[in-house]
């Protein structure tokens, strides 16, 4: 599904941090499996910590399920437009962190060049209801590959960080939300929109192989019933 909200966002100034987090740190608080450690080791240039939006950086009240978002930088070997995010590398470093993580995603040609491609990846991460002190981290959803040199946009103007932080990420989710939609509820019809998706190829598919009249016309009023349903999921 294409995702047509490709938006970066500009941050403030006086919430940069623009500190190297050593991947160590991230091995130690997380102790990955060696094919997660491996992964960061061999796909991962530089990991920063580039901003701490939080009240004392950008005036905007905290909230108990997101008391600040973190801004992480990561520059990956890789040269272009190359594939989607390292969902297993993002999940370990979420894992590590106790904030909620917008991820911007660079490429470069070399170690020497400055970025050429970014994208932004994130998952909704919550307090864990029977253990606030627990993360739950869904899903991955990111944004196409954009140049570096790409306008940004400035941030939202909302009253608290966690309304901000669901903004950010409804941006990277690729269905429009429908009016009074809550985050939950829009991540929740995008993943049946996905799963039907799947569904009407895997019937179109079995149609296209079927050389059987009467069963063809079975087969064609299930694919039509999968595609309402999915026009009905797709509905703003």
């Amino acid at each position: 599904m294409d995702n047509s909200n490709n938006i970066l966002f500009a941050y403030p100034k006086h919430a940069a941090l623009g500190r190297v987090i050593p991947k160590k740190r991230i091995f130690d608080a997380v102790k990955p499996k060696r094919r997660v450690r491996d992964q960061i080791t061999n796909k991962v240039n530089k990991l920063v910590w580039q901003y701490k939006l939080a009240p004392e950086t950008i005036n905007i009240s905290s909230t108990q399920s997101v008391p600040e978002i973190q801004i992480f930088s990561l520059t990956l070997k890789l040269a272009g437009m190359n594939g989607n995010a390292p969902q297993e590398v993002l999940h370990c470093i979420d894992q590590s962190i106790g904030f909620p993580i917008i991820f911007e995603l660079n490429s470069a040609k070399d170690d020497n060049n400055s970025p050429d491609w970014i994208k932004v990846a994130a998952a909704y991460k919550r307090p864990s209801q029977s253990d606030y002190s627990k993360w739950v981290i869904g899903e991955y959803f990111e944004t196409d590959w954009m140049p570096a040199d790409t306008i940004r946009t400035t941030l939202p103007v909302v009253m608290d960080l966690s309304t901000l932080y669901e903004e950010m990420l409804r941006n990277l989710i690729p269905v429009p939300a429908r009016q009074e939609e809550s985050l939950e509820e829009l991540i929740e019809r995008y993943q049946s929109i996905v799963k039907k998706k799947r569904e009407c190829q895997k019937v179109e598919a079995k149609l296209h192989r079927e050389k059987q009249f009467n069963r063809k016309v079975k087969i064609n009023q299930q694919l039509r019933e999968l595609k309402a349903e999915l026009d009905e999921l797709t509905k703003i």
